[in-house]
């Protein structure tokens, strides 16, 4: 077990990851938000205290009472000004159709969900149960004359807010998107008093909800991959002051066949105004360029530095608002130059970065805390995922069922991860129309929000059929909508029901254990959205102890290395070859009674050896900038297949009485034995690309495996044809390796002279560490009975 370091402060890991400009900009705004909370603090009695975590991360003792996550919280559209309203708030509980109550008798520390420990309150929310939020706050003297933007990173689910008594804008329905009021008309000049009502249903309402389900708060059986429930407010609040006319977004599309960057400056109250764009690095102006508010202009970016996972290279970008030659507003932001798209790479539909097919290589990441649930409980926790991600090699996450704050896709730019984002999803029922209304515009939203990121190379809209619907119209609607980015109609088209749309840039399977046999289309790449799950619980680290599950249990970490990186290997060997082109883990940490985790799920322990799985990723990433074409064997010919273990080499695998085995043959060896050593190479029955072995004196009967030992046999129908074709790879010495098509990760393999299959890291005898690498490779010499 290795466990991880204390991490550094986050500010420690701000001035020691960012370029000069960006950082100066960070830390003024850090300063001024924590400045400005100081003097704007709740008026509330400390009585306040965290209810203790079921399992503590190296952070959850770190987390600032007054002050949590004092981060500028939306890195891609700064001002200098700021106010973080996080901290402890009054707080109170009504029935669901109840009106403001009279007294809010407890206290939460925002912006931690009421189920968490790192709240507070820590316990079950239902949808009959609405939650009630309340404090005071001033407006600092140096932001007269401009207007206050009240902004919520998101809040889970039905949202409204009242300044002094009057309603701040419309009520906001969403759980993972962000939403700001304009509260100037309803401030008093001294001190406000902030209320927020907070109604969410869960999985009993409509709305997209991902993996959240009303469960018990405290850890306890059961809950499968669904975990628990996060309501209310779980992101930054805060405030802003803004000129009447400014800035709200920046869409930034890198153009890099023109060698610039596409512009659209969305802007409120800028009627008549125009937009200048500047690009620099290093305090270096790249290139300017003017143009009209709210539509798309260019800005020169010549000779550009690539974004990529190698070299996470970011350009400064600002942006300012004139009233003929007058600044009216200004914003700094950020930009990578990178492409994404489909290209055919030697002949197979493959996923391009740059105009260059690399191998994406991921995690399931599910985003969840065991002490802030659906927040992580620091900026510095927050980035400590997506480094665990680079530390093992990965270069790409997909984000599962959740949409985290916008300062994760901040550090996932600045580290250089590809970003599959998913929608989350509804509940695994059919939803009315009210929920798909509500659902797609949460989504426009979501989209809207996060589309200048150069990370965010993939939208998946559903998953494994949950909530589905419409597949094939939303998978185009989304390419409409940002067609700089691919789209993922459905991950998991053969699972749990779901049904393909048959559109979008990516065919995705999901395979436990796999890697599964998925491969392109003439319109679609192929990826494996979701594969692995191998688990190991870790004493003292288990969320609900004795209560984890996974897709494949492991009997030791040592185990756990050896299968893991085999399913690598495998990858690497035999699916990208034949047309494979991304592959996500499950999963990233543990994630309550889930326990597949590469970490476990306080983080504090990494099970695997992280150089080992670097080394393995590095391999696959590294094979797929100059992939090989597959083996080839000489099909129709005979050939007879001779061991190459040291001192067995004499060996050939021959049948006898059904069954395959190895034997030393001669040339003085009989007729019978020559004839059993001896097999027709063929074009795979399952996939022309493999091959299939048969026999020599008994056509129509095939090498084939079936529980894992191996036989000659006859047969009919999908599963035999699968498991009587092999995919030859590259062994030692000029030999080969034989994968078993259904079951990429296992090899032919001599054991006590029978045939197996056999798992790298797998449990059985067969599957010894010893010579395994030998004993799975074999020599293909002329036939013994030609």
């Amino acid at each position: 077990m290795r466990r991880t370091p204390e991490p550094p402060s986050a500010l420690a890991r701000l001035l020691r990851g960012a370029r000069r400009t960006t950082v100066v900009l960070a830390v003024l705004a850090l300063f001024a938000g924590a400045a400005l909370t100081a003097a704007t603090a709740t008026a509330a009695p400390r009585a306040w205290t965290p209810k203790p975590s079921p399992m503590t991360t190296p952070w959850t003792n770190q987390v600032p009472t007054d002050k949590p996550l004092p981060e500028y919280p939306r890195p891609q559209l700064t001002r200098p000004d700021w106010a973080n309203l996080n901290g402890i708030w009054d707080f109170a509980v009504t029935p669901a159709d109840a009106g403001q109550p009279a007294s809010f008798t407890e206290q939460i520390r925002v912006p931690f969900v009421a189920e968490s420990a790192l709240s507070g309150i820590q316990r079950r929310i239902t949808q009959n149960d609405k939650l009630w939020y309340k404090r005071t706050f001033t407006v600092p003297a140096g932001w007269n004359g401009r207007r206050v933007q009240l902004h919520f990173g998101a809040s889970d689910w039905r949202t409204t807010v009242w300044v002094n008594g009057r309603q701040a804008g419309a009520v906001h329905d969403g759980g993972y998107d962000s939403f700001s009021h304009d509260i100037t008309a309803l401030l008093n000049g001294g001190t406000n008093t902030l209320v927020v009502s907070v109604w969410d249903p869960t999985q009993t309402g409509g709305q997209a909800v991902g993996k959240q389900r009303i469960n018990d708060v405290a850890p306890h059986p059961g809950g499968g991959i669904f975990y628990t429930a996060a309501s209310g407010i779980w992101q930054t609040v805060w405030l802003e002051p803004t000129p009447a006319a400014h800035i709200t977004r920046l869409d930034m599309v890198p153009d890099l066949a023109n060698n610039r960057l596409k512009v659209t400056v969305r802007a409120t109250g800028a009627a008549g105004h125009r937009a200048r764009v500047t690009v620099s690095t290093g305090g270096a102006t790249v290139g300017t360029a003017t143009g009209p508010v709210g539509s798309e202009f260019t800005v020169p970016v010549p000779n550009p530095r690539l974004w990529s996972p190698d070299d996470p290279f970011l350009y400064d970008v600002g942006a300012d608002l004139l009233a003929g030659s007058a600044t009216v507003d200004s914003v700094g932001s950020y930009t990578g130059m990178r492409s994404i798209g489909l290209a055919r790479v030697d002949g197979l539909l493959r996923p391009v970065l740059n105009g260059r097919f690399v191998f994406q290589t991921g995690t399931l990441d599910q985003g969840y805390w065991p002490d802030g649930i659906y927040t992580a409980p620091t900026d510095a926790a927050l980035r400590y995922d997506l480094q665990k991600h680079k530390d093992l090699g990965f270069n790409m996450v997909r984000k599962h069922i959740k949409v985290e704050p916008q300062r994760w896709f901040h550090w996932a730019d600045r580290l250089g991860l590809l970003v599959w984002q998913d929608m989350p999803s509804m509940d695994l029922r059919t939803p009315d129309s009210a929920a798909r209304a509500q659902w797609e515009a949460e989504y426009d939203r979501i989209i809207d929000q996060h589309r200048s990121s150069p990370s965010l190379v993939m939208w998946v809209n559903q998953n494994e059929g949950w909530g589905q619907y419409d597949q094939a119209r939303i998978a185009d609607e989304v390419k409409a909508y940002d067609p700089s980015r691919l789209v993922n109609n459905m991950s998991g088209v053969n699972c749990c029901g779901a049904v393909d749309g048959g559109n979008g840039d990516v065919v995705d399977h999901h395979v436990y254990v796999g890697p599964g046999t998925t491969v392109p289309s003439a319109t679609r790449a192929a990826v494996l959205g979701e594969f692995g799950g191998l688990g190991f619980k870790v004493a003292g680290h288990e969320w609900y102890p004795g209560g984890g599950f996974s897709y494949e249990d492991q009997p030791s970490l040592a185990h756990l290395d050896e299968r893991f990186v085999g399913l690598l290997d495998g990858i690497r060997e035999v699916r990208m070859p034949r047309g494979l082109s991304a592959a996500v883990y499950t999963e990233i940490t543990d994630v309550e009674n889930e326990a597949n985790g590469l970490l476990t799920y306080d983080r504090q322990v990494v099970k695997v050896d992280e150089a080992r799985v670097r080394a393995a990723n590095r391999a696959l990433i590294d094979a797929s900038r100059a992939p090989s074409a597959p083996v080839a064997l000489p099909a129709g010919q005979y050939r007879s297949l001779r061991v190459t273990t040291p001192g067995h080499t004499d060996r050939y695998l021959r049948h006898k009485d059904g069954a395959a085995f190895t034997e030393a043959v001669t040339g003085a060896s009989d007729a019978l034995l020559k004839n059993d050593a001896t097999w027709r190479i063929v074009p795979g029955l399952a996939d022309s690309t493999c091959y299939s072995f048969e026999s020599r004196n008994y056509p129509g009967e095939y090498l084939r495996h079936r529980q894992y030992r191996v036989y000659k046999e006859t047969g009919s129908g999908d599963l035999f044809r699968a498991d009587a074709t092999f995919c030859p790879v590259r062994g030692a010495n000029g030999g080969i390796r034989l994968s078993a098509y259904n079951f990429p990760e296992q090899y032919l393999r001599h054991y006590d002279a029978e045939l197996w299959l056999a798992t790298p890291g797998g449990a059985h005898t067969w599957d010894a560490p010893a010579l395994f690498a030998e004993d799975t490779t074999w020599a293909v010499e002329s036939p013994w009975a030609p």
